[in-house]
């Protein structure tokens, strides 16, 4: 887990990740509190999608990346810094310019449901009481003091 380069606001973007080739993550939506749209940008290839985590594609890509898209790459700066999302993008971002600006990408469907299996994993972990015990699922970790 990296720390974020400066706080964001969880409640727009709850989980982004830089992973699996893309910056990818949940986005909720503006209009339905119910409602979450997975969105996506492919590293190198820029190629973008957004859809509902049941796979309905957002009604907002026209040809360009969607509000959706635009928050999630706003908070992934926020989170691992510009430097750090360019390079993984294989972009160039020029001094004062906007990274969603300088992608060349299209509309290309792409797989949400692995994406939100994560997140809610993710939540899972959120909800588990603290306690010195060993969680089981996590037991690959080495022990602290073991490794070296």
């Amino acid at each position: 887990m990296v720390p974020p380069v400066r706080p964001r606001k969880l409640a727009k973007v709850p989980f982004v990740e830089l992973a699996d080739g893309r910056l990818q993550g949940v986005v909720s939506s503006g209009s339905d509190i119910g409602r979450v749209y997975v969105s996506s940008i492919a590293a190198g290839t820029h190629a973008y999608n957004c859809s509902t985590n049941n796979n309905r594609p957002c009604g907002g890509l026209y040809g360009a990346p969607c509000k959706h898209l635009q928050a999630l790459a706003a908070e992934a700066v926020l989170q691992y810094g510009l430097d750090r999302v360019a390079r993984y993008l294989r972009v160039e971002v020029p001094e004062g310019a906007d990274l969603i600006g300088c992608l060349d990408g299209s509309h290309e469907p792409a797989p949400a449901a692995m994406v939100f299996s994560r997140f809610l994993r993710h939540l899972a972990y959120l909800e588990v009481p603290d306690t010195t015990m060993p969680i089981p699922e996590l037991h690959w970790f080495p022990a602290p003091g073991t490794v070296g």
